[in-house]
C-alpha cells in the first residue's frame, strides 16, 4: 500500500466529488496509462476501486472522482466524508481497461460517472493525434462530472453530450452512432451495468467484432434468470493436488482463503479482474462481467471471487 494525503476535495457535479491524492513526501507516485484504476483503502477498512480520472500533470498526484451512490455499501459515502489533509493509502495503478495499440478510430461512450476512465483516454488520444469521438450520456449538465472541462478541452470538437432530461439534447441514438462506426472503430464503454449491456447488445446485433468491444463495469449487474442455482462442487489445486469442497453458500475464493491458498482479490464481484485464474480441467460457471463472451466460451479462465463450476471438479492453475 502507498500512503497518500488528500490534497484537495472538489465538487464536480451533483453527488460527485473529486479527490486529489498526493504522495506523503512529494515524491513521484507510480506511473499509469489511460484506463487504469487504483484500490483506495479507507479509514474504516473498506477497499474500493476507482478509475484515475486524469492523466497526471504532476507525478506526485492521483485524481479520482466518486459518485455518492444511494445504494452504497459504505464506500462512496465514506469517500464523500473525506477532508483535505486526511491520510489514506492506495495500491499501485492496475489497468484492465487499456487503449488498444492501434491507429484505428476510437469510439468512447460514457454513462454518468463512467466518464472517469474515458477522460484520460481522450487526453491520451488527443496527445498522440489519433482519431476519436467521445459521447457522454447523463441526465443533465448539473449531474455530469467534468462537463465544463470537457466542453472547453482541447478535444471539445470531438465531444457529443446527450442529456436525457434536456429536451434540446435527448438520449443518444445508440444504433445510429454504432452503425456509423462499425467498420472503422474500437469501442470503449463505461457506466452503469444496464447502460453498458444495452450498448453491447446493440453492437452485437449490428455485427461488431467481439475483439473491438472494450468495457469496464463499476459494479456487477444483477444476475438474470438464466443463472443456475448454486450447487456444491470441488476445487482442485493443480500444483499440489489438494482438493477442497466448495459448498453452495461459499465462493471458491472463500474456500481457498480458509485453506491457506493465497489468491489476490479486490472487488469480490467479478468486475475488476484481479483474481483471474487459469482453468486446467472442468467447466466454469461464469458469474463475472470482466471476461468477454468469447473468453467465457473458451473456459480457460475463471474469476474465483464470484464464479462457480458446472462440473463436479474444477481444477485451477494454482
Amino acid at each position: 500500500m502507498i500512503p497518500v494525503v488528500v490534497r484537495n476535495v472538489v465538487t464536480e457535479a451533483q453527488g460527485v466529488v473529486r479527490l486529489v491524492l498526493g504522495s506523503e513526501d512529494g515524491s513521484a507516485l507510480p506511473a499509469f496509462e489511460a484506463g487504469a484504476h487504483i484500490d483506495l483503502h479507507l479509514p474504516s477498512g473498506l477497499t474500493r476501486q476507482y478509475s484515475l480520472c486524469r492523466l497526471p500533470a504532476d507525478a506526485q498526484y492521483y485524481e479520482i472522482a466518486v459518485l455518492k451512490d444511494p445504494q452504497s455499501r459504505g464506500g462512496s459515502a465514506e469517500v464523500h466524508r473525506v477532508k483535505i489533509g486526511d491520510a489514506l493509502s492506495v495500491s499501485a495503478p492496475k489497468n484492465h481497461f487499456p487503449l488498444m495499440q492501434t491507429k484505428r478510430h476510437s469510439l468512447l461512450i460514457a454513462g454518468g460517472i463512467g466518464v472517469t476512465p474515458m477522460l484520460p483516454m481522450a487526453q491520451q488520444l488527443q496527445k498522440v493525434g489519433l482519431p476519436f469521438d467521445f459521447h457522454y450520456c447523463a441526465k443533465s449538465p448539473e449531474t455530469a462530472a467534468f462537463s465544463n472541462a470537457l466542453e472547453n478541452s482541447s478535444f471539445a470538437d470531438k465531444m457529443h453530450f446527450h442529456y436525457s432530461q434536456v429536451a434540446s439534447s435527448g438520449r443518444m441514438d445508440v444504433t445510429r452512432i454504432l452503425s456509423q462506426h462499425l467498420a472503422d472503430s474500437e469501442l470503449y464503454i463505461c457506466g452503469p451495468a444496464d447502460f453498458i449491456n444495452y450498448v453491447l447488445l446493440q453492437a452485437n446485433r449490428l455485427g461488431w467484432p467481439e475483439a473491438r468491444l472494450h468495457r469496464e463495469f463499476f459494479a456487477a449487474p444483477a444476475l438474470g434468470d438464466e443463472v443456475s442455482e448454486n450447487t456444491a462442487f470441488k476445487v482442485k489445486i493443480h500444483s499440489t493436488g489438494e482438493v477442497f469442497d466448495v459448498e453452495a453458500d461459499q465462493s471458491i475464493f472463500e474456500v481457498l482463503d480458509e485453506n491457506g491458498v493465497f489468491l489476490a482479490v479486490s472487488c469480490e464481484s467479478g468486475v475488476c479482474g484481479t483474481c483471474q485464474t487459469g482453468v486446467i480441467e472442468g467447466i466454469p460457471d461464469h458469474r463475472d462481467v470482466f471476461l468477454t463472451d468469447q473468453e467465457h466460451a473458451q473456459g480457460k479462465l475463471v474469476m474465483p471471487c464470484c464464479s462457480r463450476s458446472k462440473t463436479p471438479i474444477l481444477e485451477l492453475d494454482l
